[in-house]
This record gives C-alpha cells, sequence and structure tokens, in this order.
C-alpha cells in the first residue's frame, strides 16, 4: 500500500475463472527509472549507425543473425518434446536474461506468456524489429503451437502477453 500511495506500483485485477479476480501488481514509469539502463545510449547508437552506413537491409541482417543465434542456443536447451516442459525451460532462460518471465494454463488449455521486463526495451523502441524477430522466434521454438502476441509492451500495455495454443489432437 505504501509503494502504491508513493507512486512505485500501481495494479489491474484480472479475472481467471471462478471467483474473486486476482490483483497483478506492476511497476510504474517512476520505478522503472530506478532502474539503469546503461547500454541504452550505446545500443541507440550502434542501430543508428549500422542504419546509417548499411542501410535498412543491414539492420534486417543484424537482427536476422541475432534472432538465429538465439534460437540455437535455446533450441539446446529445449530437448523435451512436451510443451510444458519446452515452456518451463523458456521460462528459466528469458528470466535469467531479464525479460522477468512466466506462464499459466487457461481453462481452454491454452497458456498465457508474459514478459514483465524488457531489458532490450531502448533497441526495441529504436527498432520494432527485434519485437517481431522475438515473436518469430517463439514461433518457431514451440511450434507446432500456435503462437499469438496479445499485450505488447511498446504500444502501451504493462507488459508482452502471448497465447500459445497447443495442436489439436
Amino acid at each position: 500500500t505504501a509503494l502504491e500511495a508513493d507512486g512505485w506500483v500501481g495494479f489491474s485485477d484480472e479475472a481467471r475463472g471462478r471467483g474473486r479476480p486476482i490483483r497483478l501488481w506492476h511497476l510504474t514509469d517512476q520505478a522503472w527509472q530506478r532502474f539503469p539502463d546503461t547500454h541504452s545510449e550505446l545500443t541507440l547508437q550502434l542501430i543508428d549507425d549500422v542504419q546509417q552506413l548499411f542501410g535498412e537491409s543491414g539492420l534486417d541482417q543484424l537482427i536476422a543473425r541475432r534472432e538465429q543465434q538465439m534460437l540455437s542456443r535455446y533450441q539446446a536447451r529445449l530437448t523435451q518434446p512436451a510443451l510444458v516442459d519446452k515452456l518451463t525451460a523458456l521460462k528459466e532462460l528469458r528470466s535469467r536474461e531479464g525479460y522477468m518471465a512466466d506462464m499459466s494454463q487457461e481453462e481452454d488449455g491454452s497458456w498465457l506468456w508474459w514478459e514483465s521486463h524488457c531489458p532490450i526495451c531502448a533497441a526495441a523502441r529504436a527498432c520494432r524489429g527485434f519485437c517481431r524477430s522475438e515473436l518469430a522466434l517463439f514461433r518457431q521454438l514451440l511450434a507446432p503451437a500456435g503462437v499469438e502476441r496479445e499485450q505488447y509492451l511498446l504500444d502501451g500495455d504493462r507488459r508482452c502477453l502471448y497465447r500459445i495454443r497447443p495442436p489439436q489432437a
């Protein structure tokens, strides 16, 4: 309550099945400023330099290379065939990278996957190709499950939220 009163946290209530809605807390913009992003200035300068020197196609190639590197690294860790096992391993990997990933299964059998922090937010704001690449990465890693983004931090949502639908039997 004190953190909310001081403007550090906010909340939203979310219905999840029967019973009372659950209260989901999140950091406010004021609180995010307490987590310095010392790499953002360098990252933004590098993105601008790549665009200036090599054009949009150069930046696209850079993002594609990053996507392939992440795909290889993640695939080496997501070795179990069950979707829940893949999601659990991916959650651990992404959380270690600073994304604050979490997940829950819905009554319809789909999964909600969310990332409450974006450690590459400055780069993503400058070039949304990073976000498109991450969505493509999730789709490749979790195939044949379907992956759709339902909330997007850069569109003003408090997190990036994905719905993962298992393939029909």
